[in-house]
């Protein structure tokens, strides 16, 4: 009976582990995500330790320091950070510094691409990230690998604080988000 109860235990937590790092909130959106493209026919990706200590560095600088009304979007980065500050612009001329922030943060081997959503004043949930994002052909398109974002995600990280949602992709496999 004890082996019977250690085994049940075990198969649970290996059930749960997928989101141990992430919050109740954060655990609903990668799952949101991972249905959707299962009802379209593509595989899960697994939840990557890199890409999530991106992502939530990412949300935290935004909640902390980002201002609204300037020429940089929700994909920019602060200088008040461990990080090279990236004011990311509607024309994407700084998408190589954003790209390369999960190997300049973690020993991840690849870029990241990331979809942002929410503000300060605003409250982001699992489920208004994912209907924008869904909405948006371009978000859309990276969540299903289409257009100019046919490539196999192999790792996702994500984070939901302060208003803000920061979904990021890989092409790269990493160290699974315990």
């Amino acid at each position: 009976m004890r082996r019977y109860s250690l085994f049940l235990l075990l198969l649970l937590l290996s059930f749960t582990g997928v989101a141990q790092d992430l919050t109740d909130e954060e655990s609903k959106l990668y799952k949101l995500i991972m249905n959707y493209r299962k009802e379209k026919g593509l595989p899960e990706i697994p939840l990557s330790k890199s890409l999530t200590t991106v992502a939530k560095a990412h949300t935290k600088d935004l909640k902390a320091n980002y201002t609204f009304g300037s020429d940089c979007n929700l994909h920019s980065w602060s200088p008040k950070g461990t990080w090279t500050p990236c004011c990311y612009t509607d024309d994407h001329a700084q998408a190589k510094n954003m790209w390369n922030k999960p190997g300049e943060l973690t020993s991840y081997k690849g870029n990241g691409y990331e979809i942002a959503h929410g503000g300060k004043d605003y409250k982001a949930t699992a489920q208004t990230a994912f209907e924008a994002w869904k909405s948006s052909k371009g978000h859309n398109a990276v969540i299903l690998n289409e257009d100019i974002w046919k490539k196999e995600w192999k790792a996702i990280g994500i984070s939901i604080e302060g208003g803000f949602a920061m979904v990021w992709f890989g092409n790269e496999t990493d160290e699974p988000a315990k």
